[in-house]
């Protein structure tokens, strides 16, 4: 039955992928399609009155629109969060106050950086205007920003422009041609299968047994549709996905990680039809889809097999892998939910993270360490590509050839700026645990000393650092280091890479086309995708397994002892 499953919901992903792709690369390629023409009409109207040039960019010219833009939209979500107390419109129920500075800080970092990591106790912390014009507002402009430097890198890695574009021009069509209508089907669907919508605060409902409960709403459908479509995460509520007007039932969860996967997987398929090689999207997408199944199966696994600590204590093994999951969910909802969005960096959780086994935690862990299955929206696909000029570099190298990819050389300049972007990853990871340990921060915040303490802090800043925005939790995250160390994490881990591999794609695109010849070495054929395989796992074990030994590996073989 669960092979059935996975099956089904893995055909169903690559119908969408590749539909959702092929739209995709008409928006990047600026191609007419059936509903173009009244695209362009809603876009020409904001453009004009935006006041927005459609000429293209140099490199210096999109970064700083990039930062500019990204830089105003951080400062009016921290504003609001500093006076959201002082602002009385969809609040007078809740009456949600100001954020700390810190706390402000951190929150507009998350949500501006596609991370969502919440350092606040979800719809308790802040009103239904601050949900919308902050926290939903950002995951859409985010969501833009990422889909726009795709395009951008796409265009230029596949040689069809010299230049990466305009940056406003690709930030305002996805916003009104895949991410503003895909949400409000998405979040039509969900209200369906029973999602609130609403912009009650609290309502008061008198319960089974004769007793009254106060219960929160909000605009929890569309907040859940961009949450996860965009790959952003974070959650209405403080439970995340796990909550019960969140995710109500086993067809939101399987739409919710279907909505996860979609604008991922279909760049991968976007870049293949620009190109116009499919097998090269084709190789990517199995290449990646074999590491994803490998954290999948070792999550269910260990929850399958049950709880060693709980069994000792008298419950059976047929309950004790149920700890910190959600039941309605099982086993699979539960594992196939925390693969996805390890792996498309999407932070929702559906389950008690803090209370999963040991190994359980080894697979989210190992699933953003690796930060290139899929990734997030947009800037996930920077990654892939990343890899996949790593592994021509390499293997180029073997083969005594110099390195091609698309008629372009890949040489020294290319492989720095991949270096450089590589290793600021497990820089921010590591240099930050060790701080949090060494400096006492990690006690001070209610972490207790052992391998599950070290877990706690290690996936804290793996997951700013990959951008994901899912937490352990079970300790008290919300103080002045965490706050500021994991925004500036969560800034330099998006910004940096992004700047850095936009320019590989500038350089490569500014280079003369080589012809191909009966040597060169190809990057579509089932070679390719194994290489792709070994060095993505290669850099990671060899970057973050001793890390991972002195946390959920060893806490591991210490319950099995």
């Amino acid at each position: 039955m669960v092979g059935v499953q996975l099956i089904l919901f893995l055909i169903v992903f690559l119908i969408i992928i590749a539909i959702v792709g092929k739209y995709i690369s008409n928006i990047i390629n600026f191609r007419n399609y059936k509903t173009s023409g009244l695209f362009d009409k809603i876009d020409n109207c904001i453009y004009r009155v935006c006041g927005i040039s459609r000429d293209e960019m140099s490199f210096k010219e999109y970064v700083k629109a990039l930062l500019i833009s990204n830089f105003f939209m951080f400062l009016l979500g921290f504003i609001i969060l500093k006076i959201q107390g002082l602002i009385p419109i969809f609040n007078s129920a809740r009456h949600a106050k100001n954020f700390s500075f810190t706390l402000a800080f951190n929150t507009a970092a998350s949500f501006v950086t596609n991370t969502d990591l919440q350092h606040y106790a979800g719809a308790s912390a802040v009103s239904n205007f601050t949900q919308m014009l902050v926290i939903t507002f950002l995951m859409f402009t985010s969501a833009a920003t990422g889909c726009a430097i795709a395009s951008g890198f796409i265009r230029t890695v596949a040689g069809k422009e010299k230049s990466l574009g305009n940056f406003y021009v690709d930030f305002t069509r996805f916003l009104t041609r895949v991410l503003i209508p895909f949400s409000v089907i998405i979040g039509i669907i969900l209200v369906f299968f029973g999602v609130p919508e609403s912009l009650k605060g609290i309502i008061t409902v008198k319960t089974l047994n004769g007793g009254f409960q106060n219960l929160m709403l909000g605009p929890i459908a569309s907040l859940e549709a961009i949450k996860h479509l965009g790959t952003n995460g974070g959650g209405f509520f403080a439970a995340n996905s796990a909550h019960p007007f969140a995710n109500p039932t086993l067809i939101t969860n399987y739409i919710e990680m279907m909505s996860m996967t979609i604008l991922p997987g279909a760049f991968v398929v976007a870049f293949g039809d620009t190109v116009k090689n499919k097998k090269q999207s084709i190789v990517i997408i199995i290449a990646l889809l074999i590491l994803v199944a490998v954290s999948f199966f070792i999550m269910y696994h260990s929850i399958s097999k049950g709880n060693v600590s709980l069994e000792k204590l008298g419950l059976s093994k047929a309950f004790s892998g149920s700890e910190g999951q959600e039941l309605r969910f099982g086993h699979l909802g539960t594992s196939l939910f925390s693969t996805i969005t390890t792996t498309f960096t999407t932070g929702s959780t559906n389950a008690a993270l803090n209370a999963m086994n040991p190994m359980f935690i080894f697979a989210t862990l190992w699933g953003m360490m690796l930060n290139t299955l899929f990734g997030g929206t947009g800037v996930g696909f920077l990654n892939i590509i990343m890899y996949v000029l790593l592994t021509v570099f390499i293997c180029g190298l073997m083969v005594g050839r110099t390195p091609e990819f698309y008629g372009k050389k890949v040489e020294a300049k290319e492989i720095k700026l991949i270096a450089v972007s590589i290793l600021i990853h497990p820089i921010l990871i590591l240099f930050s645990t060790v701080i949090a340990l060494l400096g006492g921060f990690a006690a001070h915040s209610g972490i207790h000393g052992g391998f599950h303490g070290f877990t706690q802090i290690l996936y804290e800043f793996t997951s700013a650092s990959a951008n994901n925005g899912s937490l352990m939790g079970g300790y008290i995250n919300n103080d002045t280091f965490f706050n500021m160390l994991t925004g500036f994490i969560m800034l330099i881990g998006r910004y940096a890479p992004i700047i850095l591999l936009l320019a590989v794609g500038v350089s490569l695109a500014n280079k003369k086309a080589v012809p191909k010849t009966v040597g060169t070495f190809r990057t579509d054929n089932v070679i390719f995708g194994v290489m792709l395989i070994v060095i993505i796992l290669v850099i990671g074990a060899l970057t973050f397994l001793p890390v991972l030994g002195l946390g959920p590996i060893t806490e591991h073989l210490r319950f099995l002892a």
